[in-house]
């Protein structure tokens, strides 16, 4: 006998929702984006020759940016700290191998002379504040000096 779920959808419909999920191209990176754009800089997306495929990639500035959701990546905000009720130690799992993947791309990244930025989706509430933070990581210069 299976236990009780607390999920409001059959295993279907769950399944459609969780297909939905974006993993480019949401709300968050695209507000990332809008603003690295009205600074100025120049990127590129989704580098798949970069460990972890970073969201925005700064070659010349030798910089990258992973937008990360509080959930599913583990962040300790309210949002990130909730664990799903139902198959509770499948999201544990879960979670922990998305931060110990996160951990291994940020200093292979690193390690190879890339300064590594992430923004979390809790960040974005306060746009001035990440306004700012973008504009001090676009004054340092490549490998982490200042800009001329």
């Amino acid at each position: 006998m299976t236990p009780p779920t607390t999920d409001v959808f059959d295993p279907a419909k769950r399944s459609a929702v969780m297909a939905r999920v974006k993993s480019k191209d949401t709300k968050p990176e695209k507000t990332l984006r809008r603003l690295l754009t009205a600074l100025g800089a120049r990127y590129r997306l989704h580098r798949k020759d970069l460990p972890g495929s970073p969201d925005v990639a700064m070659p010349g500035r030798r910089l990258v940016f992973f937008v990360h959701g509080c959930f599913w990546h583990g962040h300790d905000c309210p949002r990130g700290a909730r664990v799903p009720q139902a198959n509770r130690d499948y999201w544990l799992a879960k979670v922990a191998r998305n931060k110990a993947r996160d951990a291994r791309a940020a200093a292979d990244l690193a390690q190879a002379g890339w300064r590594v930025e992430t923004i979390w989706e809790c960040q974005m509430k306060d746009e001035a504040a990440l306004v700012e933070r973008l504009k001090s990581n676009l004054s340092q210069g490549e490998r982490g000096r200042p800009a001329p």
